[in-house]
């Protein structure tokens, strides 16, 4: 039967689970929920219950189960006195007790309490709820009453699987762009400037609303034309991510490589390539040691197959008429008649693969691989170590090319976007310092290998209990100016390991030009702070901390970002919504900082890329994350939680 039209609605609301009795009873005597489509709503959910179930009411516990009444005959002069009677025979339980007494007290609200009024307390709008259930459940509400305690229990259970659904759908979207979380986060090693073996510098990155994409600085005058991204998709991808070559220049009276796949080791003086080898009798030892009788189908172009085969329908030898053409043959017919025209003995190489027809008029075929031969080029390693027989060690380099960009060179990236012409500190630099005014700028880091930092020290085996001192690079000295890692390293860790700490955790170690805000607004999340010293001092300062067996914790941030729009990722690309939301949203209520927009696929490549970048390179042991909160809500922590969808 349906609902008496009293409490038929159609505005959206929840209902939460069937709670009492009806749990333990069987399916036929449950409510269950019907769609209607009337009073003008685009979809009412209404709740159909079987006749014999007229009470509406939710209890928290099941009911036990009613005893059997005893009927007496009694005429209306003696109905009280049989009354009376009955109780001193069946005296009323504790709970018709509580019952009565509750029915007496007067009632300043309600038993049930109203669906619409009980949303509006928590601050939960109805469209809001209605769409969130939409969205999630294809629910779209339900109206009955019910009690507080039910609905804040499936409010929980329902807000966890919400939860849940949302990181399932979060993951979905990541690993549709990238093979696993490994390369998800392993963006630094492709995004930002990178040493290429083959005499060049690779420069990679990502602002999707740019038109044009440059680098400018000391290496080339600050020319805005000199070294930008090619055009097409040579230059940028579909997801705005845009590449810059910088090719080496060869030195006077240099003449440039033979194969223009030459490659360089840029760390060792000496490699095997110095030796003087020849590429051909490379060639042949390859196919002679590595490849097997059968494996290789020379070919001189690679139409080669394609010209042969146009040549034999289409050219002067080929059929004229269709009657020259006769019958073609089946896929199968045709394929071993090509199989004993090869000149490989197949009874002791196996093909790879085999076509099978399958019999239909438009001549559709299967192709089936052998798996012995799956298998074997499985298990078959790259020529790799042939290829680096001909690599050249850096003395070779030095002595041909001058670096695109040097050690220690500034630089900064150039955009053309519709709003005009942009320069941008780089979002993946690993180095920045201040420039005249306003202004900074990145630094290339690549130390010559005499003067690159090298590690002494293993990772500390982790304590089982913690002793966390927390310090500030900045103000750890007693003199009245900014300290150094330096500093830090040869006074305050023998401090720190004399007191019994086992761990310190670092706070505003990240580049931040507003030293006012402790490191907590942030510019350059792959920069250290260049207050304190260069990234090889902060290295330093990681290894002596290990030598002493402490760990050593980074405080990061990557609840918000700075607002800079000059040094930090606001206005990155010149649109509002590269890195972090727009509107209200992206920003914070009360810091003026920058949110970020954690949806973004490639938002969450750079914050997950940072932090391996942290590990990878500076080997840190772990992090602490500031202000979860402003991560989680909306309401960034500041205000009370409801559990109303808008937060």
């Amino acid at each position: 039967m349906r609902l008496p039209s009293s409490l038929q609605t159609t505005s959206n609301h929840f209902f939460p689970p069937w709670r009492g009795r009806d749990r333990h009873s069987s399916l036929s005597d449950r409510p269950y929920l019907t769609s209607s489509n009337s009073g003008g709503c685009n979809s009412v959910l209404v709740l159909s219950i079987p006749a014999q179930r007229q009470r509406w009411k939710l209890l928290s516990r099941p009911r036990p189960k009613p005893k059997p009444k005893t009927w007496r005959k009694c005429s209306s002069s003696t109905s009280s006195f049989s009354a009376a009677a009955q109780e001193e025979e069946n005296p009323p339980t504790q709970r018709q007790q509580r019952r009565q007494q509750q029915r007496q007290k007067p009632k300043s609200e309600p038993d049930v309490v109203d669906p619409v009024g009980f949303l509006t307390k928590l601050g939960i709008s109805d469209r809001a709820f209605a769409q969130f259930l939409r969205d999630r459940y294809g629910l779209i509400s339900a109206t009955a009453r019910y009690t507080p305690p039910s609905l804040c229990n499936h409010y929980r259970s329902m807000f966890l699987c919400c939860r849940h659904k949302v990181l399932k759908d979060r993951r979905f979207e990541l690993y549709s762009r990238f093979i696993d979380l490994k390369e998800a986060s392993s963006g630094y090693e492709i995004l930002g400037m990178h040493r290429h073996r083959q005499h060049r510098v690779d420069f990679m990155e990502w602002a999707p609303g740019v038109r044009y994409c440059s680098l400018v600085g000391d290496f080339n005058d600050w020319s805005p034309t000199e070294n930008s991204a090619r055009e097409g998709h040579l230059g940028h991808d579909d997801f705005g991510y845009w590449f810059i070559i910088l090719e080496d220049k060869l030195k006077d009276g240099q003449q440039p490589d033979e194969y223009y796949f030459q490659e360089y080791n840029y760390v060792d003086d000496y490699d095997k390539g110095d030796n003087g080898v020849n590429v051909e009798e490379l060639l042949k030892r390859m196919n002679d040691e590595y490849w097997e009788p059968g494996e290789i189908w020379s070919r001189k172009s690679r139409l080669e197959m394609v010209a042969k085969l146009y040549e034999q329908i289409f050219g002067p030898n080929g059929p004229q008429t269709e009657e020259e053409l006769g019958e073609i043959p089946d896929a199968e017919t045709r394929y071993n008649e090509w199989k004993e025209s090869q000149r490989i003995d197949f009874t002791n190489h196996l093909l790879s693969f085999d076509v099978i027809d399958n019999g239909q008029e438009s001549d559709i075929y299967n192709v089936v691989c052998d798996p012995l031969s799956s298998e074997k080029f499985r298990t078959k390693k790259p020529p790799i170590a042939y290829w680096i027989e001909m690599r050249k060690g850096r003395k070779a380099w030095i002595e041909k090319y001058v670096p695109a960009i040097s050690h220690g060179s500034r630089y900064r990236i150039y955009f053309n976007t519709p709003e005009g012409a942009l320069e941008r500190v780089p979002a993946w630099a690993t180095y920045v310092l201040p420039g005249e005014g306003k202004q900074s700028y990145a630094v290339h880091w690549e130390p010559p290998p005499e003067d690159t930092y090298k590690w002494r020290h293993k990772r500390p085996n982790m304590s089982n209990s913690l002793r966390i001192y927390e310090c500030h690079i900045g103000i750890s000295g007693s003199e009245s100016k900014i300290s150094s890692f330096d500093e830090f390293t040869s006074k305050v860790l023998l401090h720190v390991k004399s007191a019994g700490y086992n761990a310190i955790q670092l706070i505003g170690i990240v580049e931040h030009a507003d030293y006012s805000s402790v490191g907590y607004k942030v510019t350059n999340f792959f920069a250290v702070s260049s207050r304190f010293g260069s990234p090889d001092d902060f290295k330093k300062l990681v290894d002596e901390a290990h030598g002493l067996g402490i760990l050593v914790f980074l405080d990061i941030v990557h609840s918000y970002a700075s607002a800079d729009e000059s040094v930090g990722l606001a206005l990155f690309d010149g649109s509002n919504d590269c890195y972090f939301h727009t509107g209200k949203r992206g920003h914070h209520k009360y810091w003026g900082t920058r949110m970020f927009k954690y949806g973004d696929v490639d938002v969450l490549h750079f914050l997950l890329s940072n932090l391996k970048w942290w590990v990878t390179e500076y080997r840190i042991d772990g992090f602490q994350f500031h202000s979860l909160s402003s991560m989680i809500y909306t309401h960034n922590g500041f205000a009370t939680f409801t559990g109303a969808m808008e937060e």
